[in-house]
């Protein structure tokens, strides 16, 4: 060979390799998001689209986020967590208390009225808590972000509330185990099952009403099945649920790190103080929907919501003596812990006594 072709070889070889280390630059790399709801739901429309969009966008086009609605890719809602876990799906948007006591320190954010009424301060407080109180629940997967909603209201088939005597005997669906505990507690009976059975639920009886938030009816059509929804002044609930999107483990670990980053900056203090404003302002448009159906939003009185309040306390205590068996400090929990957020020390105040809500500190050291 002479070295006009051993030249000629070199060019092309390196113009092959050149093009390979491209193509494998190049290379996408593709995350399936496995949830419950409908693809229409506000909760994938004004949350997991725009935040799957953000993450692609940041990443520089090197990540895809396929997201897969109604249980799509099989199972149930209460699997969704295992599925995540054992890799089955990279990402999963799921309700924590969908697997009964494997995030009982995360629950206090479920507790009837500790959180009250703001969905943002829920979710910078768990964001803040998370490293300290919260971490070691979320075996085998990495948290992108934890959130809640604007809390449960009591909606009913056909039977106005205005105090927990008008509860007694009627059945109730319940979102998780502290449900449970709140609808026990107002003399009804608990009947547990993801939301998106509830339609059928209610069609054939089988419940007299629900403890949700306003914003699922319209994506159910649960306006067309309930009369009456119940809450206290200004948006105060009885409860909420606390919800993560989460990543397989390993597979966040195999992630380069300019991808992590994306992730992480699009996952931040501001994101989840928007994802809350996303659910209140659902909550909102979704009683206009309600109202215009013609059926009747029941906003009790501050005393109406008292007996509520009276009733509902020792659903808090009985918490506390469940997760301290588990060696948990259910108390400090509940009455909130100082954090440091920027410049600013921050304390959030989550007991009954003093709804959830950050107040500002002075500047840390």
């Amino acid at each position: 060979m002479n070295k006009h072709h051993r030249v000629l070889l070199g060019v092309v070889a390196g113009a092959v390799m050149a093009a390979l280390s491209s193509g494998a630059a190049a290379e996408t790399i593709t995350l399936k998001l496995h949830h419950f709801l409908p693809p229409k739901s506000p909760a994938q429309v004004k949350m997991l689209a725009p935040w799957a969009k953000r993450v692609e966008k940041s990443s520089g086009g090197k990540v895809k986020i396929e997201i897969y609605p109604s249980m799509s890719l099989g199972g149930k809602p209460p699997q969704l967590i295992n599925q995540v876990r054992d890799g089955v799906v990279d990402i999963v948007w799921t309700v924590n208390g969908y697997t009964a006591n494997l995030f009982p320190r995360t629950e206090v954010f479920e507790l009837p009225f500790v959180y009250t009424n703001n969905p943002s301060a829920a979710n910078l407080a768990m964001r803040a808590m998370f490293n300290k109180y919260l971490k070691v629940e979320y075996k085998g997967v990495h948290v992108l972000f934890l959130h809640v909603h604007q809390g449960q209201g009591i909606q009913t088939i056909d039977k106005p509330v205005h105090s927990p005597d008008d509860l007694k005997g009627l059945k109730m669906r319940i979102p998780s185990r502290t449900g449970a505990w709140v609808i026990e507690a107002l003399g009804a009976s608990p009947v547990g099952m993801p939301v998106p059975a509830l339609p059928q639920a209610l069609a054939t009886h089988a419940v007299d009403g629900a403890l949700i938030p306003w914003e699922i009816v319209p994506p159910l059509k649960l306006q067309e099945l309930m009369k009456y929804y119940v809450e206290g002044p200004n948006m105060t609930r009885f409860g909420n649920t606390t919800f993560q999107v989460s990543m397989n483990e390993a597979r966040w670990k195999s992630l380069p790190a300019d991808v992590k980053k994306a992730f992480n900056v699009n996952s931040g203090a501001a994101w989840v103080r928007e994802v809350g404003r996303i659910w209140q302002e659902d909550d909102e448009n979704a009683m206009k929907v309600i109202e215009k159906a013609g059926d009747t939003h029941v906003v009790l009185t501050p005393a109406e919501l008292e007996a509520f309040k009276a009733k509902l306390e020792p659903v808090v205590k009985r918490w506390e003596d469940e997760v301290k068996s588990k060696g948990i400090d259910g108390a400090t929990l509940v009455t909130g812990d100082e954090v440091q957020i920027g410049k600013f020390r921050l304390t959030f105040h989550a007991s009954p006594q003093s709804p959830a809500q950050w107040s500002a500190g002075t500047p840390a050291p």
